[in-house]
C-alpha cells in the first residue's frame, strides 16, 4: 500500500514525493505519462553530446531564498544571468526595452532621465488597463508596441493583445537603464549538470517508486494507495465535465550546426518575422564547450501539449467551476500550472508544492497529537473488549475536524 500516489514527474510532483518520502517516511508511487521524468524541465544529451532543453529554454530565477536552498539539496549551480535580444527593424536590440534599446533602434544618446521623458512624450493615458496592450500602451506608447509587442503577442497566442487579459504583457519590465538582463531576481543560475540531473537525485530515495509511461487511469483499480497529488489538467482529471479549458501549445524544431556559436545572444525574438516566435541556443544557458552548437526554433500552436493557459475571463470563470468540483474532492491535492490552470514560473512551481508538504505536515502532526493525547480506555488494544474499534472509530472522527488537506477536506479517496 502506497500512501500516495503523484500523478506528474515534473517539479510539483517531484518536490512533494520527495518531502513526504524523506521528511514524513512516506511510501510514495509517482507516475508519469511520458518516458521521463522532470516534466517541461526534462534536458538531455543530444546524438552530437550537445545538452539541450527538449520542451524549449528553461531559466531558473527566484527571489525566494527558501525555494533556492531547498533545491540546492539536489544541484550545485552555474551563475547565469539570461539575456535577450529582438530583431526589430532589421536591428537586433536588447528586449526587455531598456536605454540601450531606445538609442540603438532610433540613433539617440539619450540618457536615463530623458528616455523616461521619451517614454512619457509617447504614452498614452488609458484607465482603467484591463488588457494587454493597454498595458503596453500606457508605458512606453503605440509605436513601440507595434514594434516589439502586438505581432508577437498574435504568433504567441494566436490572439491580439486587446483580447488578452493585462497580465500577459504587466510580466515584462520596461527600462530607464542599461540593464539588459531579461530577469532582476536575487538568485539567477543554472543546475551545473542539467535540470533531469537534479530531479534524479531529488527522487532518489527508497521510499519513491517511478513508474514511466503509464497514464494513471491504468493503475487506479490495480495498485493500491492512500490518498493522490495530481498535478495533470484540472479538466482532464474531472472528463471535461464543463468542457476544455483552452491552452496554448507549442511545437520545437531542434537543430544541430556545424559551427560553435550561432547567434549573438541566448535567445532571440521575431516580433515581426518568420511564423516562430524565437530561437535559443542552448550553450550558452549550460556553458557546455563543444564544436558545435545545438538550437530551437518555437513554433506556437493551439492544439498539442498544453503550455500556456490562455488569460481571458471567460477561462478563469470556466476553471473557477473546476475548482469547485476539486475543491469537493475528498483526498486528492491538485498542484501545479495544470492542476491550478496558472502560468507559473518554476521557482512558483516549487514553492506552492512546498507549501502543500507544509499543510500535509501538519495535518499528520495533529493525527498523531490525537494519537498521543487519546484517553488511555481509547489507547487499548483488547480488540475482544472492543476497544480497538472504539478508539479507531473515535480517532478518525477527531481527525476529521482537524485535518484539511488544501482542497477543505482530509478524507481519503484514490478515485474518482
Amino acid at each position: 500500500m502506497f500512501d500516495y500516489l503523484i500523478v506528474g514527474a515534473g517539479f510539483a510532483g517531484s518536490v512533494l514525493a520527495e518531502r513526504l518520502a524523506s521528511q514524513l517516511h512516506k511510501k510514495v508511487l509517482i507516475i508519469d505519462k511520458r518516458n521521463h521524468i522532470g516534466g517541461n524541465a526534462y534536458d538531455h544529451y543530444n546524438k552530437e553530446g550537445i545538452l539541450v532543453h527538449k520542451y524549449g529554454p528553461h531559466i531558473f530565477h527566484t527571489n525566494s531564498s527558501e525555494v533556492f536552498d531547498y533545491l540546492s539539496q539536489f544541484t550545485e549551480w552555474r551563475p547565469y544571468e539570461h539575456r535577450v535580444q529582438a530583431s526589430v527593424d532589421g536591428q537586433l536590440v536588447p528586449i526587455p526595452i531598456n536605454l540601450n534599446t531606445i538609442n540603438q533602434l532610433y540613433g539617440l544618446n539619450l540618457t536615463s532621465f530623458e528616455v523616461e521623458d521619451f517614454f512619457q512624450s509617447r504614452a498614452e493615458n488609458i484607465s482603467p488597463l484591463r488588457t494587454s496592450e493597454d498595458v503596453v500602451v500606457s508605458r512606453v506608447g503605440r509605436e513601440l508596441y507595434e514594434k516589439f509587442f502586438r505581432n508577437y503577442t498574435r504568433k504567441q497566442w494566436g490572439m491580439d493583445p486587446s483580447e488578452l487579459d493585462k497580465s500577459v504583457t504587466s510580466r515584462v519590465p520596461v527600462r530607464t537603464n542599461r540593464d539588459d538582463r531579461y530577469f532582476s531576481d536575487t538568485y539567477q543560475a543554472m543546475p551545473l549538470r542539467g535540470y533531469t540531473a537534479m530531479f534524479e537525485r531529488m527522487l532518489d530515495h527508497p521510499n519513491i517508486k517511478i513508474m514511466l509511461n503509464t497514464d494513471y487511469h491504468e493503475i487506479l483499480d490495480l495498485i493500491p494507495f492512500r490518498e493522490m497529488i495530481y498535478t495533470g489538467p484540472v479538466d482532464e482529471y474531472f472528463d471535461f465535465k464543463w468542457g476544455k479549458l483552452p491552452y496554448r501549445s507549442l511545437e520545437f524544431k531542434h537543430e544541430t550546426l556545424d559551427e560553435s556559436v550561432h547567434q549573438p545572444a541566448p535567445v532571440v525574438n521575431f516580433p515581426n518575422e518568420h511564423p516562430f516566435t524565437r530561437i535559443t541556443e542552448f550553450k550558452y544557458l549550460t556553458g557546455q564547450q563543444h564544436p558545435k552548437t545545438s538550437i530551437v526554433y518555437e513554433y506556437p500552436k493551439a492544439e498539442g501539449d498544453p503550455y500556456y493557459p490562455v488569460p481571458k475571463p471567460e477561462n478563469a470563470a470556466l476553471y473557477n467551476k473546476y475548482k469547485k468540483l476539486a475543491d469537493d474532492t475528498p483526498g486528492v491535492y491538485f498542484v501545479g500550472r495544470l492542476a491550478t490552470y496558472r502560468y507559473y514560473n518554476m521557482d512558483q512551481v516549487v514553492a506552492q508544492a512546498l507549501t502543500l508538504f507544509k499543510k500535509l505536515s501538519a495535518t499528520k502532526e495533529k493525527e498523531q497529537l490525537l494519537e498521543d493525547r487519546a484517553p488511555l480506555h481509547l489507547k487499548g488494544t483488547d480488540s475482544s473488549s472492543g476497544g480497538s474499534k472504539l478508539k479507531v472509530k473515535a480517532l478518525k472522527e477527531l481527525a476529521s475536524t482537524l485535518s484539511t488537506n488544501g482542497n477543505g477536506n482530509g478524507k481519503q479517496n484514490g478515485k474518482h
